[in-house]
């Protein structure tokens, strides 16, 4: 029987965004944000939630760009320290030591260390309750060789990503492999 938890955002897993843009003066900053996803196949769009307080905010909306920098699991605590200071505080990126360079095709910066990163471009943004929605429409994706299978297709074992489980407040990697996707389930209902 399943028990009621009430009105909670709790969705297993959600990932760990490192959400990267300029400063006014034109520094990188970063933050740790774990409510978004993939929103749109066509154009190929990206959204994440942010409140207005927080520094990356006014950054986001000032320069149309930011980058989504996905962190592996032994990334875990720079990516846990993005989420715990403000860069309005302190130059977190320089006490992270984590390098950074422009993104190609966006203004904002990129998280060199990190296996996979999304360039995006401020496409639209929704208020919703206490986070404003940005849809970020991706410009390019750049990941690591090594993440890269055998065909040449992105590999989440090989990416590793960090997952974040906002229930009990803890980090996650990726689990087994269970099945292809779009084949798993062609079989079910049929008569056996």
């Amino acid at each position: 029987m399943k028990k009621s938890l009430g009105a909670k955002p709790l969705v297993y897993p959600t990932p760990v965004f490192l959400v990267a843009s300029y400063n006014e003066d034109g520094s990188a900053n970063v933050m740790n944000a774990a409510w978004g996803g993939i929103c749109s196949s066509d154009p190929v769009s990206v959204a994440v939630s942010i409140r207005p307080q927080r520094h990356t905010f006014a950054n986001i909306v000032a320069r149309g760009a930011f980058t989504i920098n996905i962190p592996n699991v032994k990334q875990a605590a720079v990516a846990d320290y993005f989420g715990l200071v403000s860069g309005r505080d302190c130059d977190k990126i320089k006490n992270s030591e984590m390098a950074v360079e422009k993104a190609e095709f966006v203004d904002a910066p990129v998280l060199v260390e990190c296996p996979l990163v999304l360039e995006c471009r401020l496409a639209a943004q929704h208020q919703l309750g206490v986070h404003t929605q940005f849809i970020g429409e991706v410009a390019d994706v750049k990941i690591e060789d090594y993440c890269l299978n055998e065909n040449g297709t992105a590999d989440i074992r090989l990416v590793d990503p960090l997952l974040f489980a906002p229930g009990n407040s803890a980090y996650f990697a990726v689990g087994d492999f269970v099945g292809k996707a779009f084949a798993l389930g062609c079989r079910v209902g049929e008569a056996g």
